[in-house]
């Protein structure tokens, strides 16, 4: 199985049926965990793998072979059989990512507590400086943080939910 093969498969069908963010939020996946697919990076886990398949109509197969057949797909789930099954699971799935989210914000409060007191000494250095010109820097400055923190906890949250724990937290 290659992984890279398999990526652009899955792009390549995502666009032959118009999918843009609709693949990710109907799977109860980020744009980022389909563009990590895509790029050959991570594999979706079975449940997400099965799901996958029937909404771009092809067989498991065929998506970890990363080739279509010539032959049509007669092992591909229709799309309507499975859509009643794919909301209980994105909501399970939702449910997990919150829930992980949650916990790296309860074991990480430290390092939380360590960017915010920075962040609010931030003005204190400016006016020490004496240059207030770093000032209108601020906003930046916290929008590089929240970033950076949302970073970390969604690698970590969806490495758990999505079968990859072994992530930097």
């Amino acid at each position: 199985m290659d992984q890279a093969k398999t990526g652009r498969l899955i792009a390549a069908l995502r666009k032959e049926r118009g999918l843009t963010q609709q693949l990710g939020e109907k799977l109860g996946v980020t744009g980022r965990t389909v563009s990590r697919w895509e790029t050959g990076k991570y594999m979706p886990d079975l449940g997400v793998l099965q799901e996958l398949a029937a909404l771009l109509g092809v067989s498991v197969d065929t998506l970890l072979s990363g080739e279509r057949s010539a032959a049509p797909d007669v092992f591909a789930p229709a799309v309507e059989d499975v859509s009643e099954n794919t909301s209980a699971s994105t909501f399970e799935r939702k449910e997990k990512l919150r829930f992980y989210q949650r916990k790296w914000l309860r074991e990480h409060k430290g390092y939380l507590a360590f960017w915010i007191l920075l962040w609010c000494a931030a003005p204190a250095a400016v006016i020490w400086l004496g240059r207030p010109v770093l000032g209108g820097l601020l906003p930046l400055f916290g929008l590089w943080i929240y970033g950076h923190i949302r970073n970390r906890m969604m690698i970590y949250a969806e490495g758990h939910v999505f079968g990859n724990p072994g992530s930097p937290e």
